[in-house]
């Protein structure tokens, strides 16, 4: 399938959630064998129109990333021109979502808007705009789904997709130490690390071992904040880790801890629930943590300190897990599939063949 996705700014500009989570679909597509091809400003040097990597032909609608209104104003024609089965667009910036419909137009092709939601999303006249573009909307979550709905989406077209993972790569890690408390977050404003850290002082009496994984400008208060309650001998800042060192850590500790107070898709708490942890959320109005662990017998949602001690006291009690089949419909071999599925049904819809 011929795939033609659309993000004026891309990861290799600018390392974002949102731009993260765009690379990741088209590499789940790439992966699978399919006509990949992301139009988009330039970032690679030197003069060629174009530029391969992993699999995934870019294209430079415009040479550089301030000339923003140069790509809106070419990406309808050479959409047109490249004539794909599909066409993906991001919804950043909103204003790139009109000339990928009019692409759409000339080439017949069904629109499929990926709205990722990180940062939230903004009530503004070109979102609004945006929202009766497509054919389909994507969003991660179903908290994500609501803002687009809100800002006017028709219910009925918008489809969630979560973000994936790699089972295979999970049992192909060993185990790291044991460790009764995991979390794992930039350390910035919205982490909340506080409500566990406030949480776990109120069991100084009983023996366990808390790991934060992360780093960021709130660290040194957090550290200080440990100390403050009691119990820094007994919670580890490890920083930033690798993946695999994530991973290893996650098959190591029992209970995972989700506090933060915006969160679009907990992809780290996916992992570390799929390497076995038990997972505990705080429930927040602007997270959608909690969305991962409704209906599941090894997940607990909190909306208090007190609730969020005491679940960690009950989770405890579970068994250790190094893995978790439940979670294999995330693997990244699932969540490719279900991008295809979506493909073809828009195709279907249209009669092609």
């Amino acid at each position: 399938m011929h795939v033609a996705f659309v993000s004026f700014e891309t990861a290799h500009h600018r390392d974002t959630e949102t731009n993260r989570r765009f690379r990741t679909v088209l590499e789940l597509l790439s992966e699978r064998g399919h006509d990949v091809h992301c139009y988009c400003a330039g970032f690679w040097a030197g003069e060629e129109a174009t530029f391969e990597r992993d699999g995934i032909t870019y294209h430079a609608v415009s040479n550089a990333i301030e000339a923003r209104g140069s790509f809106l104003l070419r990406l309808p024609f050479v959409l047109a021109a490249a004539n794909p089965d599909v066409i993906h667009v991001s919804a950043e910036p909103p204003s790139q979502v009109t000339a990928a419909k009019w692409g759409a137009r000339l080439s017949r092709s069904p629109l499929v808007l990926e709205w990722y939601g990180d940062g939230g999303v903004l009530n503004t006249r070109w979102s609004r705009f945006a929202t009766g573009r497509p054919d389909r909307i994507v969003t991660p979550s179903e908290l994500v789904g609501t803002w687009v709905r809100e800002l006017g989406a028709n219910g009925e077209i918008v489809e969630t997709i979560p973000n994936p993972i790699d089972c295979q790569r999970i049992r192909d890690v060993e185990p790291g130490a044991d460790v009764d408390v995991i979390y794992a977050r930039r350390l910035d404003d919205g982490a909340n690390l506080e409500s566990l850290l406030l949480a776990l002082a109120e069991h100084r009496g009983r023996d366990w071992e808390a790991k934060i994984v992360g780093d960021g400008p709130e660290r040194e208060a957090y550290e200080e904040l440990a100390s403050d309650l009691r119990i820094a001998d007994r919670v580890t800042f490890a920083g930033d880790l690798d993946l695999e060192e994530r991973i290893a850590a996650y098959r190591g500790a029992h209970v995972f801890a989700q506090t933060a107070d915006h969160c679009v898709f907990p992809t780290e708490m996916l992992w570390a629930i799929a390497a076995g942890c038990v997972g505990v959320v705080e429930y927040h109005a602007n997270s959608s943590a909690h969305e991962l662990v409704e209906g599941w017998d090894r997940g607990f949602r909190t909306t208090s300190e007190d609730e969020l001690a005491a679940a960690i006291v009950e989770a405890g009690d579970l068994e250790h897990r190094t893995y978790d089949e439940t979670f294999e419909e995330y693997d990244r071999s699932a969540v490719g599939e279900r991008y295809l599925e979506l493909y073809r049904t828009l195709q279907d819809e249209r009669g092609v063949l």
